[in-house]
């Protein structure tokens, strides 16, 4: 692929373009990554990912993560098993290793079509999240517009998950980006509602740091299962519903997450020189 060339990816309709920058490429700027993103006059996504050669020796590529507003991001579930398949289809393989500044995540291809990625361990200390004040990440003493009393959770990145009696009627459009910004997370948060459906399924719904609503969120599935098992709330192992669909997450013995779904191929194109100018910085 020249670095024009972009694949268009999605796990359960969160989306992504996929830019292949192993063999070289100019860095993007922050204006050039929203410019991609933008749904109108670019191509569109929740997030603009970049394959890059692999720092570690043992990974199969470096994937670098960008939202739509241009900030870069550590973790992707959904869209380390899209880079996952790029990577096994090459190898004719089952298995590959995506590294990200969050670390080595190890992915393998299941049956029907299903990819696992291990997110590595659920950081759960106040530091790790982070958040403004040392308190109990299992009680966050916070409180917004009725929503309150969230779980603390980083995987890769930050999640505030919230606990409710129906998960569709929070007005997450609105209260998101209240959150999302509150300077009780100097990194700002990803924000969850979750409804507890049966011990072994979870409804949930997200607002994406640096996105929005999306309809799928690897990370934030994980970090609802987490909290609820931590709440008593939910097994070890749980489908989690989403807008997009399901995905099936497990929080294994050894404090690693095991996220396991779909991926889908849209489209292949190429990028118009005039979406990499950098007018705005």
């Amino acid at each position: 692929m020249s670095e024009l060339d972009f694949i268009k990816m999605h796990g359960l309709g969160n989306d992504f373009v996929i830019l292949d920058r192993r063999d070289g490429g100019n860095a993007l700027s922050p204006a050039a990554r929203r410019a991609i993103a933008d749904r109108r006059g670019g191509i569109g996504c929740d997030q603009l990912i970049v394959m890059e050669p692999a720092k570690a020796d043992v990974a199969d590529v470096f994937m670098r993560i960008y939202n739509p507003d241009g900030s870069e991001v550590g973790a992707c579930g959904n869209a380390t098993r899209c880079v996952a398949s790029i990577l096994m289809d090459e190898k004719n393989s089952d298995h590959a290793i995506v590294e990200t500044t969050s670390g080595l995540l190890d992915s393998e291809k299941g049956p029907g079509g299903l990819y696992s990625v291990d997110m590595g361990p659920a950081k759960l200390d106040w530091r790790d999240i982070p958040v403004l004040d040392a308190c109990d990440t299992l009680h966050l003493p916070l409180s917004v517009d009725g929503l309150s009393d969230p779980v603390g959770v980083n995987v890769g990145n930050p999640h505030a998950v919230f606990f409710v009696d129906d998960a569709d009627a929070i007005d997450l459009a609105t209260i998101g980006p209240v959150i999302e910004n509150h300077k009780f997370f100097p990194e700002r948060t990803n924000v969850e509602v979750v409804e507890i459906l049966s011990p072994d399924r979870i409804r949930m719904r997200v607002w994406e740091r640096g996105a929005g609503i999306t309809r799928a969120c690897g990370s934030g599935a994980c970090a609802a299962l987490v909290a609820a098992v931590r709440r008593g709330l939910s097994e070890r192992a749980a489908d989690v519903v989403l807008d997009g669909g399901i995905l099936r997450i497990e929080w294994l013995a050894d404090n690693n997450i095991l996220m396991t779904g779909p991926i889908s191929n849209s489209f292949k194109g190429e990028l118009d020189p005039a979406l990499l100018t950098d007018t705005n910085g």
